[in-house]
């Protein structure tokens, strides 16, 4: 496997997948730079979404297509935000700092600041490929009582890690792929890759 499209419009998840699939030879396009608009998302599960987003990018580039669905569950809150982490605060427009200030406010008294960033990766060989690679991570941490730190994107600077002593916006690039659920999910599906290899 040579290329890659990444179902994403996100300009934060491209970033974190070109650094962690470079050292493999391929070459990792986006969905933008193939002029595909994003999928529809109507599913309550991330593995649904990601599939749904994986068939929707191979269909229209005819390329393995790499999908990814994540957001954070907050455990006092049912596991919300959960598939509606990026739209928590609407649509118009999407904006990390809009859906960590609602957060930060229907947090507000919450002493249960249990939390998860989840990821889940599909990736598609080709259409109708009846077995497509799916490979998971969890990242666990605390929602902070309020943001610190200019890295990462999303809900970073109020995911907070005891055991650092910093929030994930804190971290350098690398320790935090490290760590990260995304990057946890990429080792699994790394192996998996390895093993259709050999």
């Amino acid at each position: 496997m040579k290329k890659i499209v990444i179902a994403s419009g996100n300009p934060g998840k491209q970033s974190e997948f070109q650094f962690l699939l470079q050292p493999f030879g391929i070459e990792v396009l986006t969905q933008s730079q193939l002029g595909i608009g994003e999928a529809e998302e109507p599913h309550s599960t991330f593995i649904e979404n990601a599939l749904a987003k994986a068939h929707h990018v191979n269909r229209l580039s005819g390329l393995p297509a790499l999908a990814d669905d994540s957001g954070i569950c907050v455990t006092a809150l049912g596991g919300a935000p959960g598939v509606l982490s990026a739209r928590y605060a609407g649509d118009n427009p999407r904006s990390d700092e809009r859906n960590n200030e609602r957060l930060l406010q229907v947090m507000s008294g919450v002493t249960d600041r249990r939390a998860h960033y989840y990821c889940v990766l599909v990736l598609l060989h080709h259409a109708g490929d009846p077995q497509p690679l799916i490979a998971e991570g969890e990242w666990h941490g605390e929602i902070a009582l309020q943001p610190a730190g200019n890295g990462g994107f999303g809900y970073d600077p109020l995911f907070w890690l005891p055991q650092l002593g910093k929030t994930s916006a804190q971290l350098e690039r690398e320790q935090k792929h490290e760590i990260s659920h995304r990057g946890m999910a990429l080792k699994v599906l790394l192996e998996k890759m390895k093993m259709m290899q050999e």
